[in-house]
């Protein structure tokens, strides 16, 4: 997910909300380990809370709410 999550994300803003984050993974995760996005949701969560906290990436602040690397 990480990995996933990391190739979709852009470098520069605007960013992208989480719904389009979460769209954008789904060609990239392994069917073996979320059959048809099962769970993919909450994966995308914790990860994003995560790279988050070890500033890997950067939340803007705007309505909704966007994401782009550092």
């Amino acid at each position: 997910m990480k990995q996933a999550f990391l190739k979709v994300l852009p470098k520069k803003t605007p960013g992208m909300t989480a719904a389009e984050i979460g769209e954008a993974l789904l060609p990239h995760l392994p069917d073996e380990l979320f059959p048809q996005g099962a769970k993919a949701g909450w994966w995308k969560k914790a990860v994003q809370l995560d790279l988050e906290a070890k500033g890997v990436i950067a939340r803007e602040a705007t309505k909704p709410l966007r994401w782009h690397k550092r």
